[in-house]
């Protein structure tokens, strides 16, 4: 299995859509579905920002760029604060926090930036149950950005 297959069968099976025995179930006739977009930026690009289905939201890749510029800043500690501070305003949409999330991918252009992204990642939570997380390395990113992260959080 791939990661991107492993990623979509880890998001079926947090959606109940995919059961312990791998095999498929009927999503719930009950089961919401949500569209978050944040602001007037998101709103011209063919995505959302965030899908609420049911209690689960599922987070679209998002970049650290400066909201008021819509370039990656200088210094990488403001990219990796932009970055989680979109994260938790998508979050908040949906009445979840950085603790909701249960699976946290970021892809990283270059890694030795490994050790700069995790205090300040760590500050963005409350639990020390952190999300499973995976750290990617990744050639070039949109608007020359070092950070994209995706995730899913399922509301407690």
């Amino acid at each position: 299995m791939n990661r991107r297959t492993g990623i979509l069968v880890m998001a079926l099976a947090v959606a109940g859509v995919l059961t312990v025995n791998g095999a498929f179930s009927k999503a719930s006739p009950q089961t919401t579905r949500k569209a978050i977009k944040l602001g007037e930026l998101s709103s011209q690009f063919p995505f959302s920002d965030g899908i609420l289905a049911g209690n689960t939201l599922y987070l679209a890749g998002r970049l650290g760029l400066d909201p008021k510029t819509g370039k990656t800043p200088e210094k990488i500690e403001d990219e990796i604060k932009n970055l989680l501070d979109g994260e938790k305003a998508v979050l908040a949409q949906a009445g979840m926090t950085m603790d909701d999330l249960v699976y946290v991918q970021i892809s990283c252009t270059d890694l030795s930036l490994f050790d700069t992204f995790n205090p300040i990642y760590r500050s963005y939570f409350t639990t020390k149950d952190f999300p499973a997380r995976e750290f990617v390395g990744a050639g070039s990113l949109l608007r020359g950005a070092h950070f994209e992260l995706q995730a899913i959080a399922v509301k407690k």
